[in-house]
């Protein structure tokens, strides 16, 4: 995995401000891979929000926290919570091949 200690606890606990403690976190793409270089950093968060106007400003809360810890970086983020009518293809894909955090 091509994040230091401290960039995966900037992450858990800028997730667990955000979304609540409860969430989970999975780190997938092309930074879980050591042999490569370069690369965003894809997340895929879990959390038992159901309101998707609140998932909306969690999910802007933790790009602008996340950046202002780890500084300017590529970073896609993909929410998946219970009420979600339709699961895209890459949410499955995320958690069966990325790390939880």
């Amino acid at each position: 995995m091509r994040l230091s200690p401290d960039q995966q606890s900037a992450i858990r606990t800028t997730v667990a401000e955000t979304f609540g403690d409860e969430a989970s976190i999975w780190l997938f793409g092309s930074r879980i891979d050591d042999n490569k270089r370069g690369g965003d950093i894809d997340l895929l968060i879990e959390t038992n929000q159901s309101d998707v106007a609140a998932i909306v400003r969690a999910e802007l809360a933790f790009l602008t926290k996340l950046q202002m810890k780890l500084g300017e970086q590529k970073i896609d983020v993909l929410v998946d919570y219970p009420t979600r009518h339709f699961s895209p293809p890459i949410f499955a894909i995320a958690k069966q091949t990325g790390i939880q955090l």
